[in-house]
Formats: structure tokens, sequence, C-alpha cells
């Protein structure tokens, strides 16, 4: 523990963002080139050190918050970079793309302002590359074990890192052209700039982890004869299966997937395209959804140059204060703003969204484009139209940023290997496997086939990258017990742990 009086004496002063004029006329990190080390140790000093800290709680990587706060106050950033690294094998992305639900879970936040976890934890993740506390970490020996992961997200990664330097020799199987799943193509690079993803790759290229990208699994090559190849499988390949909006007018031009639209314009930030072949430029953009995608799509749309951009949520508006219903060290419902909605407010002067309401259908012009969406307000629980509320928005884009319901349906890699789904729509995890051991790193992940293993969203749904993270670490854990015997990788959850909940 740094000053134990800290937490009384310095009032909570999150690191600030780039002006919104600034960040809108480019697609850097809303944080670049932001001075935050003497705030951040500042705001490291005010951790209590709790007898429990429930942030561990909070953070399903159990992540050893109150350590590295410590060494942060003190500007020991090699003893932080190896607290933090004990943990979660990539910061950089988490310390960026976490909503943090450690912060909500700080004692602190009981009747205060919680720490600062996630700008410390961007701190420390970004001194451990520029002071050079990331090196390769190939292992000693290797154990001639052969170990396929399918899926190069968050999930795949971590899974791969932590099998490749156990020893096991890993291919690590991408459809798409690049790696990095969601982080690539999902992320705007104004939340994540690629240069972050592209520099672990790179690390774990030197431990030992082979790359395989364009190849798709259960179609271009056969996953049963890739089984029969490996003595393991590790299955991260998301929940790519997106929901749809079935009203009037869904067929006209112009109304798109969410994460269709976001990964062209980050093909753009690629290379691929000198511009995106679908942009809000000069045009009424609608985003129908509520969440964290609906938020990226409006941020991108912005910085294309959108005429205007409402964002639709069924949801009621939340209040600013925690409810009742949502006690600490839950992660509350509460009113948020995303550097998004900042960005779109100094523009227009209002929050962009549009509470309580819901599309009814879509009309579009001789041509067969879309121009209007038909919206109603709804009722909060039972989000039944509230009468004589409907009406009419102009719409020339709209993004269907809806969600997904788990991992895509009826795939050769599905069909193949005999995977099933659960009752969630996931890829089921065989809960008998937890007989076998009375060993928590032993129930992560395995499947009803003989050795194979289901990582993050495909397993569990869609959810955070710390989740997803944390899957990957433990599918590794239950995949080494499984090709030795023993492990000691760790398990930070098991296949049926949940968020803390009310």
């Amino acid at each position: 523990m740094t000053d134990p009086f800290g937490f009384l004496k310095i009032p909570r002063r999150p690191v600030p963002a780039r002006p919104v004029e600034e960040r809108l006329s480019d697609w850097n990190e809303v944080y670049a080139g932001q001075a935050l080390l003497p705030l951040v140790s500042e705001q490291a000093g005010r951790c209590m050190d709790c007898g429990i800290p429930f942030c561990h709680s909070g953070c399903p990587l159990g992540n050893l918050i109150p350590e590295w706060n410590a060494y942060a106050a003190r500007g020991d950033w090699q003893a932080a970079a190896e607290r933090l690294h004990a943990t979660n094998n990539f910061p950089e992305f988490t310390g960026r793309l976490c909503p943090a639900p450690c912060e909500d879970a700080c004692v602190l936040a009981i009747n205060a302002d919680p720490v600062t976890i996630k700008n410390v934890e961007q701190a420390i993740a970004d001194q451990i590359w520029e002071r050079g506390y990331a090196p390769p970490q190939p292992p000693e020996r290797l154990s001639g074990k052969t170990v396929a992961v399918i899926g190069s997200g968050p999930a795949g990664l971590a899974a791969a890192q932590q099998l490749t330097r156990a020893g096991h020799t890993v291919a690590l199987y991408e459809r798409a052209d690049r790696i990095g799943g969601l982080l690539r193509y999902g992320i705007p690079a104004f939340k994540m700039e690629k240069r972050h993803l592209d520099r672990r790759i790179e690390q774990m290229r030197a431990e030992g982890t082979k790359f395989r990208t364009g190849v798709d699994v259960g179609s271009d090559l056969d996953a049963t004869e890739l089984r029969r190849r490996h003595d393991a499988m590790v299955i991260a390949v998301g929940a790519m299966e997106q929901r749809e909006l079935p009203v009037p007018g869904r067929e006209l031009y112009g109304i798109h997937q969410a994460m269709d639209y976001l990964t062209l314009a980050n093909r753009v930030r690629e290379g691929d395209y000198a511009s995106s072949p679908v942009t809000a430029e000069g045009k009424h953009v609608v985003i129908v959804g509520g969440g964290d995608t609906g938020s990226d799509c409006l941020g991108t749309a912005l910085r294309q140059g959108a005429v205007s951009v409402v964002q639709l949520d069924i949801n009621p508006e939340p209040g600013d204060a925690r409810p009742d219903t949502e006690p600490w060290p839950i992660y509350p419902k509460v009113y948020r703003i995303s550097h998004a909605h900042e960005e779109a407010r100094g523009r227009e002067g209002t929050d962009p969204r549009v509470f309580s309401s819901a599309t009814l259908r879509f009309e579009g012009d001789p041509a067969g484009h879309v121009r209007e969406l038909h919206l109603t307000e709804v009722e909060p629980r039972a989000r039944r139209p509230r009468p004589d509320t409907e009406r009419v928005i102009p719409a020339e884009l709209v993004l269907l940023a809806l969600g997904f319901s788990g991992p895509e349906r009826g795939t050769g890699l599905m069909k193949q290997l005999g995977l099933t789904l659960d009752d969630r729509g996931n890829f089921a995890r065989d809960e008998a496997f937890a007989a076998e051991t009375a060993e928590r790193a032993g129930r992560t992940g395995r499947t009803r086939t003989e050795g194979i293993f289901v990582a993050g969203d495909a397993g569990r749904g869609q959810s955070l990258v710390v989740w997803a993270i944390a899957e990957g670490r433990a599918a590794a854990s239950a995949t080494d017990r499984y090709l030795t015997g023993s492990t000691v990788l760790p398990a930070p959850v098991t296949a049926k742990d949940r968020p803390l909940v009310a």
C-alpha cells in the first residue's frame, strides 16, 4: 500500500480524452498522445488495498489490481508489468476495450468514486512495450503434443499463447485474411489501434505459435481430418450468428448488419479499400441497437461524415444512480456515455440515443433504397408499442446492431466435429468432465467429443473481452491437463461461471 489516506485526499480524475473535434478528424485512439503517467500514478495511490479486494471478483481474469496499483503509484513499472501479466495475456487490449466492471466492484464505489483502474491498466500495458518488458517467452522444451486452435479472437489467441508457452506445438487457424477476429475487423481503430494487435502476434510467432490465415475449417479444410492430425483442438470461433430485424422493408438497399459495416471500415484502415463500399458520408444514419457495437458504429459514422446519426435503444433510459435492485459490487445498468456518444453530443448538443423505441418498418424510394424508418415508443417491460407514438425519421443508411445469438449454425465445422448446441444456443460443453477430477482447472471447456475444447463466445455467448481471455486461459489449462495428465496453467473461470448479477 502507498498512502493509506490517499483515497481520502485525492479525488478521482480519469485521464481526459482528446478534444472531440480533434479526434473526429482522424482515426487515432481517443487517448492518443495523452500524458498518462503523472496522473495515473497519483490515481493509483487512491487504492485502499482492501482486506477483501472485490475488484478481483468484478474481473473474471482475477487481475491482481491492488498489487499493480501499488507498483504504479511508486512508478515501478517493471513490477507492475509482472503482476499484470500474471493474470492477463493482453492487458493492452483489455485496458482499452473492457468496460471495467472491476471499477464498479471497487470497495470505494460503495459510497465514493472508484479507483480509475482501467486508466492504470492501460498505462502499465503501454509501459510494458515502451520499456521492453514483453519479450517472447518460447518454451524451454517441447512436449511433442500438437494442438489446433480454430479462431483468432482474444479467446483463441490467449489459448494459443498459453499452450505454446507450455511446450505444445500450436497451429492457429483463421478464416479471414488477417489474424485477430473481432479485434481486427470488429473494433474500430479509434478504440484500439491495430499496432497493439500486430506486436502481440509477432511476439506469439517468435514464441513458436504457427498462424494459418484464409483457412475456413469445415469448408476449406475438413475439421475431422484436422482433428486426426492433432492431439487436441480448441474451438474459439466466437458468436457470429447475427440477430435479424424481421420488419417490413428489411430487404431495401442501405440496410446492413453492423459487423459487416464495421469490417469494411476497418479494411479501409488496413489498406484494402481507398474508401468503404458502405459509407455514412453525406447520409442520415440510423443505428438499431443500444449496445457497444452500436456505439462503435456511431463513432465510425461520425468520422465518415454522416449528416446525422440516431441510435435506437429498446431499453428505457437508465438513471444516473445505481438502482437498489443492483447493489454493489454488481456492474449496474446506469446512464453511461461512451466516447462516441460524447462526440455526437458535441456536434448536435443532445444524446443521439432514443430510448424505449422500436422499429416498425422501413420505407424506400422507387429505386428500392431505404429513405425512412418508422419507429414507436414501447412499454418498458413488455416492450409493446405504445398507441399513438409512431413517428418517422430520415434513414439513408441503417445499421443493425442487435447482437449475436451464438456461433454460426449448421457450419461444416459443427457438423464434422459433432458439436451440439446448449439451451442458450452456444456450443455445448460436457459437464460430465467435471466428475473426472475434483480440480477446478479440469472443469473447463471440454465438449462431448474426445480432445475437443470450446473457449470464448462460442461456448459462453456474446460477452466481454476479459471473459474471452479468461476462457482462453482456462481452456488452455484443461487442454494441457488432457494432454499431459497435469497442468500448472491457471484456469480463472469454468464453463458455467457467469458475471456477478443480482
